[in-house]
């Protein structure tokens, strides 16, 4: 077991559960080695610690884990290629809804778009052609684009959700494309470097994890070769440490605003497809899976390389997530994503998220927003608004108990007070005033608030 950093905000009754499920997953799945972690975000870290890893549990001998030992994360490439591409849409270089023929030209898949590729809807299959691409030395993106046929959309548009690595390949060489940069000189630049990744890489550095395949009648181990997959790397090829695997996580729980803006982190875990129609409890974003258990959502992804399993979910409303590698291919009678929500499910159902303390306000607003505060009137029900000044945010909130979540508006570019959430987000508050400019309503996409409780409406 690791030593645990002193007041790490879990209970030792849950870190003991937590230990348990490792150790039992790592035996029944006769895995040589296996590490999970618990992080949490600043926000959501114990008073006076500053997030990060909190807790984690260590099973097997072959290596000894350690949150410093690199494994490879297989697809959860995937969501670092997806941050990328929806940055270089932030930056006005791409657009989703393009058609991949107008960055990759001559290609014989149509009109699929970028948006379709980024959530497995485009009807693309699964790999590309020739070997086993995990297993095989890369080709490069030229190569690739060379393989293609038409035969490789097996179903129109947004039909069905089907997974594709080969999507991902291809949206790598987009990238590229746009950009004139190499995929991983990208992820990087971008994505490794701001977020102090330096764990992270295109290939194996020690101290790392052999990957093995475990025989399936007497435990001996084969290794599994190390590859660099090319133009396929976007889809699975990179190298992290259980921290740096916890950074990533902590980043699209609370997202750096340098690397990647909030509201297009929010757009990645919108559900463009369910993996289980039937049941609605598995689905896809743009780049990120969504589970839902309970009453919960995890965004995050699973990965695998021959040698490799990995996984990470984060549950974003609490800044609260799980990371994890094993050294096999697959989990005899076990999954190791599967075992990484029940240790999230664990930890939020045992352990409250820290409450952090209420700091007085340096200054009161300034008078334009003190005459928005106060109670205000719509159809007979009180509302009170207030001032976030942190956030810089108005809150209205309805004051009866049990009805709906607050609203929070904060000015956009165009300097109007714009929804951030619930019901009204992306819905304009606009400010009535009489001709002297004193204020006498709030309209709420022509819903009108008044100082008045008579007034209806």
């Amino acid at each position: 077991m690791v030593p645990q950093p002193p007041e790490s905000g879990l209970s030792p009754q849950t870190t003991s559960r937590i230990d348990t499920l490792v150790a039992q997953a790592q035996a029944s799945g006769r895995a040589p080695s296996l590490i999970l972690g618990v992080l949490r975000t600043p926000s959501a870290a114990a008073p006076g610690q500053d997030g990060g890893l909190v807790h984690v549990a260590t099973a097997g001998e072959t290596p000894p884990p350690d949150p410093d030992l690199q494994y490879r994360i297989g697809s959860i490439t995937k969501t670092m290629t997806a941050v990328l591409l929806l940055r270089q849409r932030d930056e006005g270089l791409l657009d989703l809804d393009d058609p991949l023929h107008r960055h990759l030209p001559g290609n014989p898949l149509g009109a699929v778009r970028l948006r379709q590729l980024l959530g497995h809807v485009a009807g693309l299959q699964r790999e590309p052609d020739g070997e086993w691409w995990e297993r095989s030395t890369g080709v490069d993106p030229d190569t690739l684009l060379a393989g293609l046929t038409g035969d490789k959309l097996a179903f129109p548009p947004h039909r069905a959700f089907h997974y594709s690595n080969l999507a991902y390949g291809l949206l790598g060489t987009v990238l590229e494309r746009v950009t004139g940069e190499s995929w991983w000189k990208l992820v990087r630049s971008r994505l490794l470097d701001p977020l102090g990744m330096t764990r992270t890489s295109y290939q194996a550095t020690e101290p790392y994890a052999r990957g093995y395949v475990v025989h399936p009648w007497h435990g001996t181990l084969r290794e599994e070769p190390r590859t660099d997959t090319g133009a396929m790397a976007p889809a699975g090829q990179l190298w992290a440490s259980l921290t740096d695997l916890a950074r990533w996580a902590g980043f699209l729980a609370a997202p750096d605003p340098q690397v990647l803006g909030p509201d297009s982190a929010a757009e990645m875990c919108v559900p463009v497809a369910m993996a289980d129609p039937d049941v609605w409890t598995a689905g896809y974003g743009l780049g990120v899976e969504l589970h839902r258990v309970g009453d919960r959502v995890y965004v995050g992804h699973g990965g695998s390389m021959p040698g490799y399993v990995a996984t990470f979910s984060v549950h974003r409303p609490s800044g609260t997530g799980v990371v994890g590698f094993a050294n096999a291919y697959g989990l005899r009678a076990a999954s190791l994503p599967a075992l990484g929500r029940q240790v999230l499910s664990t930890v939020l159902d045992a352990e409250p998220t820290p409450v952090q303390p209420w700091r007085p306000a340096t200054a009161p607003p300034d008078a334009e927003v003190a005459e928005l505060t106060g109670r205000w009137w719509w159809m007979g029900r009180e509302f009170e608004v207030s001032w976030e000044p942190t956030a810089e945010e108005l809150v209205v909130r309805q004051l009866l108990a049990g009805t709906v979540p607050p609203w929070r508006f904060g000015r956009d570019a165009a300097g109007r007070w714009r929804g951030r959430s619930g019901m009204n987000n992306g819905e304009i508050l606009a400010v009535r005033r009489d001709p002297t400019g004193a204020v006498t309503a709030l309209d709420i996409a022509t819903f009108v608030f008044t100082r008045d409780p008579d007034r209806l409406g």
